[in-house]
């Protein structure tokens, strides 16, 4: 099954049990999966859009892009100033060098991640300095397809939730966690479905919808 069809059959059950599911994917169209490549290549790219925007953080990408800057060990030779010519923060610097490191030793072994159960590929993701939950978990559900995640770090995830519920604040992490609970275990393709309704009610490309 590809990642599409696992994604339209995940949103077809959640309409079926979910008024303001089924009203949100009439709105806003069925969504199309973000699937990246697993990798250190995929890894850098998350920790690029880190609490930037998506423009802030696509310029960014390119300008690695253009550096070669998406393989580990080009990655590692970049010095201070070849860093923050990209665009990079002293902090993301640090996340930067230090996934590239762990690539490079074989302490973290990407490839095995996708064999490994979702708890194990969590806590080998998030042991990586600077990869903290937001960062594996759109890891695991754009790298590695995992069909269950609901990354409520995400401030649109959580802005799509008042939205999809009418709700008169945001709800916090944990009230996301909560309110996101009943969709599993099709959590991801709910949220690619919320971040499609942000991306046409307000417009702004956001991670899972920036076209």
């Amino acid at each position: 099954m590809t990642r599409q069809e696992a994604l339209d059959r995940g949103l077809r059950t959640l309409a079926e049990i979910d008024p303001d599911i089924a009203a949100a994917l009439a709105e806003a169209g069925a969504p199309a999966p973000r699937v990246l490549e697993p990798g250190f290549a995929a890894l850098i790219r998350i920790i690029v859009g880190q609490q930037v925007s998506t423009a802030s953080a696509a310029a960014i990408l390119q300008r690695l892009t253009d550096a070669g800057g998406l393989d580990p060990e080009r990655f590692a030779g970049f010095d201070d100033a070849a860093l923050s010519a990209i665009g990079f923060s002293r902090a993301k610097m640090r996340y930067g060098r230090a996934l590239a490191e762990r690539v490079l030793d074989g302490s973290l072994a990407l490839e095995r991640l996708r064999s490994d159960a979702p708890q194990a590929a969590h806590a080998a993701l998030v042991a990586v300095p600077g990869i903290g939950r937001w960062t594996a978990e759109i890891y695991r559900m754009f790298a590695l397809g995992d069909p269950d995640i609901f990354p409520s770090g995400d401030v649109a995830l959580r802005e799509g939730i008042r939205m999809l519920r009418n709700l008169p604040d945001r709800p916090d992490l944990a009230g996301s966690d909560t309110l996101s609970a009943g969709w599993a275990p099709h959590r991801s393709a709910a949220a690619h479905l919320l971040w499609r309704l942000y991306r046409v009610r307000r417009g702004v490309a956001v991670l899972g919808a920036d076209k």
